[in-house]
């Protein structure tokens, strides 16, 4: 229980203790429930058909912290799947953007730059090849 004068104020610790608490419980109060990733990401190569990679879009692959876009026939890039502002694994790939469902951040599947904030720095991205009908991002 807080202590509170006989003028009914708080003392300016109690207040500020009680202030950084609630802070704190708003923080964690904000959580999605999609867990932020580690910068870890496996060490095994992507490997991916051409053919599930449509054209104007992409796909994440969760399981290597990695999305692989197509923003032109033929054309494919690979970006880094954690979101730059407060390391939420992307959610999908639609309308030509990458998108966080945590804040609501996307990124260009072209070059993985901010379309919309809150995050501010692009999505590192990663070396694509194509052997056939695979790639592969290493």
């Amino acid at each position: 229980m807080t202590d509170v004068d006989q003028a009914g104020s708080m003392p300016r610790r109690a207040f500020l203790a009680a202030s950084c608490a609630t802070g704190c419980l708003a923080v964690a109060g904000c959580s999605t429930g999609v867990a932020a990733v580690g910068k870890d990401r496996s060490t095994e190569p992507a490997r991916v058909p051409v053919s599930e990679v449509p054209v104007g879009g992409g796909i994440v692959l969760a399981e290597h912290q990695l999305v692989l876009t197509q923003p032109e026939p033929g054309v494919y890039r690979a970006f880094a799947a954690v979101c730059t502002h407060q390391g939420c694994l992307v959610s999908e790939v639609s309308d030509g953007t990458i998108n966080c469902a945590c804040h609501g951040s996307r990124f260009s599947i072209a070059d993985g730059s901010v379309v919309r904030t809150p995050a501010r720095e692009a999505l590192a991205g990663y070396a694509v090849t194509r052997a056939g009908d695979m790639l592969t991002i290493e």
